[in-house]
């Protein structure tokens, strides 16, 4: 038997599925995770707490596959898990129909300033005059970032008649390299990050590619904090280039109370909510997983495998 050590929240959507020859351990609290944690051959150890999962992953000694619903893995010790020879897979797409439709409403509230309108409703105010708003129509978007969360963003947002850009690693009709995208800056009313956090992302975004973003244009993060420095952040923002931010994502996480961006009424935190997980994803999660069981158990590649020497 395989002994698989699996969250207790997803028992309902995998026990009855699980093929033969896998034995689950169910896990429902941090300290349940790390008294199993050592049986796995098989492991879900996702928390967002990640030191228990950490102490987990260290203790699981005979650890062949680890499975994560995240997309990000950048929190994982990738070259201990590379040396050990585990397989790692993650949540690549699973929740890109959901982070993508957050940054659409957090792209519309900005565009038309929902939160004019949120905070007279708050006051018990009828809101009138005329307020500076846009359309998304007409637009440009540079999209930096183009897997399964870039394509799916870029594609509701050429609905709305925006043209967007991608960043690819070749550069073609309609598309950026990764050595043109800087000298464009100046051109794109939207730049959307969907990065994940590598060595070659790290600050990809700083004082000077913030200098050169177009006057009225928005900074949009869904990918990772680490990859905009955030205190030139903080510094352009307060002189308005970019004119706004929508960070899904801050660095530290929680934002301290006195922390500068707080402040800043053109910055809209949202705390990273973009991709909490929701019934869809849930059952999305569930079905790559038990795919990849039955691939694991006849030793057939998995699907949505990390390559741990390049961190995504």
């Amino acid at each position: 038997m395989i002994v698989a050590v699996l969250p207790e929240r997803f028992r309902s959507l995998l026990e009855d599925r699980l093929p033969a020859g896998i034995e689950p351990l169910w896990w429902s609290r941090p300290d349940d995770l790390e008294a199993l944690a050592h049986e796995a051959q098989i492991g879900w150890f996702d928390l967002f707490e990640k030191a228990p999962a950490l102490r987990a992953l260290e203790s699981a000694s005979g650890l062949q596959w680890l499975n994560s619903a995240f997309a990000g893995v950048d929190w994982l010790p990738l070259d201990d898990l590379a040396a050990r020879q585990v397989t790692v897979t993650n949540g690549s797409g699973i929740n890109a129909a959901t982070v993508a439709e957050f940054t659409i409403l957090g792209m519309l509230a900005i565009a038309r300033d929902y939160r004019a309108i949120v905070h007279a409703q708050d006051r018990h105010e009828w809101l009138q005059g005329q307020r500076e708003i846009r359309e998304l129509g007409g637009g440009r978007a540079l999209v930096l970032g183009y897997g399964a969360i870039g394509k799916r963003i870029g594609s509701l947002l050429e609905a709305f008649g925006i043209e967007v850009v991608p960043v690819r690693s070749q550069s073609g009709e309609g598309v950026l390299g990764p050595d043109e995208w800087r000298d464009q800056l100046g051109t794109f009313d939207w730049v959307i990050l969907t990065l994940p956090a590598t060595e070659n992302t790290r600050s990809m975004v700083g004082a000077s590619e913030l200098a050169a973003m177009k006057p009225g244009s928005v900074l949009v993060n869904v990918g990772r904090a680490e990859c905009v420095d955030q205190t030139a952040l903080a510094d352009a923002l307060a002189r308005q280039r970019p004119a706004a931010a929508l960070l899904d994502l801050t660095d530290p996480e929680p934002l301290p109370p006195g922390h500068a961006l707080w402040s800043l009424d053109n910055v809209h935190i949202t705390m990273h909510q973009a991709g909490m997980p929701n019934p869809a994803t849930r059952h999305r999660a569930a079905d790559r997983f038990l795919a990849n069981c039955e691939r694991f158990t006849r030793g057939e590649p998995l699907e949505a495998r990390v390559d741990l020497s390049r961190g995504y």
